[in-house]
């Protein structure tokens, strides 16, 4: 077992995990702490230290709101700890190896954790990496800057930082890929067998990395949880990055709030002040997100996705089925009509004769609470994307999931944004759901098809017991099979209805168009 490791700045020493072939090194740093005349400014590199770092515990989380202080679903599933350290001193990541020497060139997984860009951390419960590397991964976890301290723009920023204005967090991001491929070797990991993955936000960063022109190369695959959405009723966005001069203006007031002149002065105040300042800041203007600053990100990466312009490599997307639903609200059907017609023009008739011919098969109205034509922004987008970038003749695989089992526990949650988590990274025995012996062979089967993805592309393979599980295809176009995810296991799916694959076409058209505008 590799217990202790050398960094291209000193050696540290991991622990053992609960299965002691796995050593974790919890804590590593991969650039300078992004504290003082650092704070909003792209990672700087990291010093160097005598002896051997410890690397035994996890290091603080981004500033951030502190967890677990409401009553919601997250908070009862994985942000329980109100007293877990934070600090802005934060840029660390860490790594589960199951390599006996630095020979064994293992694939890798590079995560980046979801939580809107405003919360979150690689310490959560749910993102323990040791399943996956007893199936013959590295996996890295990178922690990164958030809110306003990892997406602030300023016009001051954008005059005396023009190679970097903007979009801290991403390149924390960046720069622990860029830390991967430099030092993976010496924890057994394979620099040249790299897969960058994330959920929901993190989803989304896997897409802005995917689409940054200077990441050519520096990964071979890439899985998008939940993070790859637009509406297909128009009714805004999630992830479509904020014009620059839109973003500045939003910072020079957030400044003006704080009660400071310059960044001079904001980058003397107290962090957990700028933090506390920016909740109530937040309570009626913009929060911080990514912002096309035309260096890291140069357009709307999903649009660039679909376009091809972005890192030409094999991915893996799906959704939860009760995530984000997209839908059309009307008190009656003529009002409904008269929305259809705007938004459609002259497809709005073929809509329509789709929403009646799906509410005949289903046998019931589709309207009820004033909500029609309800679908999942995700599964439209996915599908509608990955259809066309294979008719614009990529040579790449996509692969396609919903994840749809029952989900038990006394809030009746449904299929709800992120508890796909818990299976993917096989850690269910960490959560309090009366979670079942099917939950638990699914969750075996999906972290298999993951593993299996990470490898070599492809997810397909052979479960625990020698026998191969259900063969997984390429997302080929809109008449392709699906993976789902049952209670039941693993589940290929026939071909959607015709009024899911007219909302795809429909997305990807959109999306096409505002690519050529650009």
């Amino acid at each position: 077992m590799i217990r202790e490791a050398k960094t291209e700045n000193g050696w540290v020493r991991g622990i053992e995990a609960a299965d002691p072939r796995i050593t974790a090194f919890k804590g590593v740093p991969f650039a300078a702490p992004p504290v003082g005349k650092n704070r909003w400014r792209a990672p700087q590199p990291c010093e160097n230290w005598e002896g051997v770092r410890d690397a035994s515990r996890f290091a603080p989380i981004s500033v951030q709101d502190t967890p677990a202080l409401g009553d919601d679903i997250y908070c009862r599933e994985w942000h329980v700890d109100s007293e877990i350290p934070m600090d802005e001193d934060c840029l660390y990541l860490n790594i589960w190896t199951g390599a006996k020497s630095g020979e064994e060139k293992q694939p890798v997984l590079v995560w980046f954790f979801g939580g809107a860009l405003q919360w979150g951390y690689p310490s959560e419960m749910e993102f323990d990496g040791e399943r996956l590397a007893r199936r013959g991964i590295v996996v890295v976890t990178v922690n990164y800057r958030i809110n306003v301290f990892g997406f602030l723009a300023h016009p001051q920023l954008t005059r005396e930082q023009p190679d970097a204005p903007a979009n801290f967090g991403s390149l924390d991001q960046q720069a622990g890929i860029r830390w991967v491929i430099r030092n993976i070797a010496a924890f057994g990991g394979d620099p040249e067998n790299i897969t960058i993955a994330g959920q929901s936000a993190g989803g989304g960063s896997v897409l802005s990395q995917m689409a940054c022109p200077e990441n050519a190369g520096l990964f071979q695959r890439a899985v998008i949880m939940s993070g790859m959405i637009r509406s297909p009723y128009g009714e805004g966005s999630i992830g479509t990055p904020r014009p620059l001069g839109e973003a500045e203006k939003n910072g020079a007031d957030f400044l003006d709030f704080l009660g400071v002149s310059s960044l001079e002065e904001a980058r003397e105040l107290d962090a957990f002040f700028i933090r506390d300042k920016y909740g109530e800041y937040v309570q009626d203007r913009p929060r911080m997100g990514t912002v096309e600053d035309g260096r890291f990100c140069v357009g709307d990466p999903l649009a660039l996705f679909l376009q091809g312009k972005c890192a030409d490599v094999s991915v893996m997307a799906g959704n939860t089925v009760d995530e984000f639903p997209s839908f059309l609200r009307a008190g009656s059907k003529e009002e409904l009509e008269e929305k259809v017609r705007e938004l459609f023009g002259s497809l709005a008739g073929e809509f329509m004769e789709l929403l009646e011919a799906e509410e005949k098969k289903s046998g019931q109205a589709l309207g009820e609470s004033g909500q029609y034509a309800r679908v999942s922004g995700l599964e439209c987008t996915i599908k509608g994307v990955f259809s066309k970038r294979k008719e614009n003749g990529s040579s790449q695989d996509h692969y396609y999931y919903k994840f749809a089992p029952e989900i038990p526990g006394w809030d009746k949650p449904g299929c709800f944004h992120s508890v796909d988590l818990w299976f993917f990274f096989e850690t269910l025995a960490k959560c309090w759901r009366p979670f079942t012996g099917r939950h638990y062979d699914l969750a075996r089967q999906m972290c298999n098809y993951w593993a299996n993805f990470i490898k070599n592309g492809d997810p397909n393979g052979a479960d625990a017991d020698g026998i191969q599980m259900p063969q997984w295809k390429p997302y080929e176009n809109l008449s392709s099979e699906e993976m789902i995810f049952t209670t039941e296991g693993a589940a290929p799916a026939v071909p959607d209805s015709s009024f899911v694959r007219f909302l795809s076409r429909w997305v990807a058209r959109e999306l096409g168009e505002k690519k050529e505008e650009k």
